[in-house]
């Protein structure tokens, strides 16, 4: 089976992690779940890592939850080839894509509810890049 989507989170955003699984389950994605899977405490720059590395490898996307979605930003724009972005609204969703080819959505499960969250999701996965000026821009970073 072919991976579609890479997927990960902490304990803050276990229970938006499986909801999000579940919503791309249903609408055909398959879906590859990098952990972690328990509520129990652990470590996001371990999770950011997993998913990074398969994004990196793969061409595909990702996404990472974590509390707020910062703490995940932060550890996943640490690689290379990585644009992953933090996005609170469906607008940022689509400029983030648009403008910034985000290879990687993060979002918080403790500001950011679920039903949004999702419309997030959607929007970020069904936008294009829109390359020509934007696409110089990334080759600089």
């Amino acid at each position: 089976m072919t991976i579609d989507i890479y997927i990960g989170s902490d304990h803050g955003g276990f229970k938006l992690k499986n909801i999000i699984i579940k919503h791309l389950n249903e609408l055909g994605y398959s879906v590859q779940d990098a952990g972690c899977y328990s509520e129990d405490s652990c470590d996001y720059p371990v999770i950011a890592k997993e998913v990074v590395n398969e994004v990196l490898e793969t061409g595909k996307k990702g996404i990472l939850v974590c509390g707020t979605g910062i703490g995940m930003s932060i550890a996943a724009n640490r690689y290379s080839g990585i644009r992953a972005s933090h996005c609170t609204d469906t607008f940022t969703a689509r400029m983030t894509r648009m403008h910034n080819d985000s290879n990687i959505l993060c979002l918080g499960e403790r500001v950011t509810g679920a039903g949004l969250a999702l419309d997030i999701v959607d929007i970020w996965l069904n936008t294009e890049f829109e390359g020509g000026r934007h696409l110089n821009r990334i080759k600089m970073l």
